[in-house]
């Protein structure tokens, strides 16, 4: 099964809002064994809409659209549909009534407009939303299906997941498509390649490995892509192939790998802490508390984590770390002796088990020829033995913030397991 995906809206053409929605319906559709063959944006204007649509029809079995459900004039996703599949639009009072309870819900009053969000194409399955407002709409035609989803992300997730999905199983011939992937810190996409280049050379032909490069990481995936029946049997064996090839790949890249499939660095380090039973801080300059956000997006981290000292300035590295001002004089802030005693003084002020430290020139200004804009250096210590690293990022202030966030939490995962 195909499908092909359609992001209605001038604010995504104009870039107001990053289309996140083709992103997470490309990645659940192809979980489930439906090929993404392509996804468009265009405008809310019928005309692009409509050709949009025909387009779409001619590459896939599927059409999924997103956008241009509200009650508002620019809204004409609905109107376009009704025209396309020849369609009154009618009231439809359970859908109001839907819409006047979760208004009651949130406490706020039931506009007029919602009488216009309740009107909708008589040809369409609609799909109760009851995380919103406007439903999902189901159309069928020539043996081919189109849906049309809110563009609100948690609503479209909501509808794809509990109405769409199951019913697009139910009408189409598939099988689940077998991903394993192996996530990576400290180094790039090409780096990489030439590493595993061998690995890569004996993969067998339905085996398919992709790199997918974020700011200081590499997620590599492994898909199984056989195309013959599928019974439980041959699933277990494709699992079991995925299983052996996936700790292949770990194994020539032992100082790289941090965790699989879902898993992220502030998961894997909250992990780490907690099976040690250790407490774990941080001392911030350039980063300015971002790697502290990263370890609290963890739900119960503060079982591990009491806190962060952020010491932007020489006067508060001293007052709060106990940075000797004859070492920041003579070293700088932005060197390894600061911040080692910068670590140093948070297991003090914070009375953990062990600390990262953090100081760096995140710019666009304030580099020099003997250290550039994108200089960081960043310690991890437990009072017994402290290890630095230097690092030079671009000139991009927030991806050098970025990038130290992954690497300062990958040096701290390996010294907490002895690998550093």
């Amino acid at each position: 099964m195909t499908a092909h995906l359609i992001l209605i809206g001038d604010e995504i053409l104009i870039g107001q809002i990053v289309d996140t929605n083709s992103a997470w319906m490309g990645r659940e559709l192809t979980l489930r064994g439906i090929r993404v063959t392509g996804k468009s944006s265009v405008g809310d204007s019928r005309e692009a809409i409509a050709q949009a649509l025909e387009r779409a029809a001619s590459d896939a079995d599927v059409v999924i659209m997103t956008g241009g459900l509200g009650p508002t004039k620019d809204d004409v996703t609905k109107t376009t549909l009704a025209e396309i599949f020849d369609a009154r639009m009618v009231f439809h009072q359970e859908t109001y009534d839907r819409i006047v309870a979760y208004f009651n819900k949130i406490g706020r009053p039931v506009s007029p407009a919602m009488v216009g969000q309740a009107t909708l194409p008589d040809k369409a399955v609609l799909l109760p939303n009851k995380v919103g407002q406007a439903p999902g709409m189901w159309f069928e035609r020539a043996g081919k299906v189109f849906v049309s989803l809110p563009g609100v992300p948690f609503e479209m997730e909501y509808l794809m997941t509990h109405e769409v999905i199951p019913r697009l199983l139910a009408t189409f011939p598939t099988h689940p498509v077998k991903h394993r992937t192996l996530l990576t810190a400290g180094e790039g996409e090409s780096a990489i390649a030439l590493r595993i280049k061998d690995f890569e050379d004996t993969l067998p032909p339905h085996i398919k490995l992709a790199y997918l490069p974020s700011l200081g990481q590499v997620r590599l995936r492994l898909t199984d892509m056989w195309e013959g029946d599928v019974t439980p049997e041959t699933e277990a064996q494709i699992e079991a192939e995925l299983n052996v090839k996936i700790a292949e790949l770990a194994a020539i890249l032992p100082d790289l790998v941090y965790g699989y499939d879902d898993d992220s660095l502030p998961q894997v380090v909250g992990k780490i802490l907690a099976e040690q039973g250790k407490q774990f801080g941080t001392a911030e300059s350039c980063t300015g508390g971002y790697v502290a956000h990263l370890i609290t997006t963890i739900p119960g981290s503060s079982a591990y984590f009491p806190g962060s000292v952020i010491t932007y300035s020489y006067e508060m590295k001293t007052k709060m770390l106990g940075v000797r001002p004859e070492t920041l004089t003579r070293f700088g802030a932005v060197s390894e002796e600061t911040v080692r005693e910068m670590a140093q003084g948070a297991l003090r002020a914070l009375g953990v088990d062990a600390a990262l430290a953090i100081s760096g020139i995140a710019g666009p200004s304030g580099g020099t020829p003997d250290k550039p804009v994108g200089t960081v250096w960043m310690a991890v210590s437990d009072g017994k033995r402290t290890v630095t690293r230097k690092h030079l990022f671009g000139r991009d202030r927030l991806k050098n913030i970025q990038l130290t966030g992954v690497y300062a939490l990958n040096l701290a995962r390996r010294f907490l397991l002895g690998e550093v």
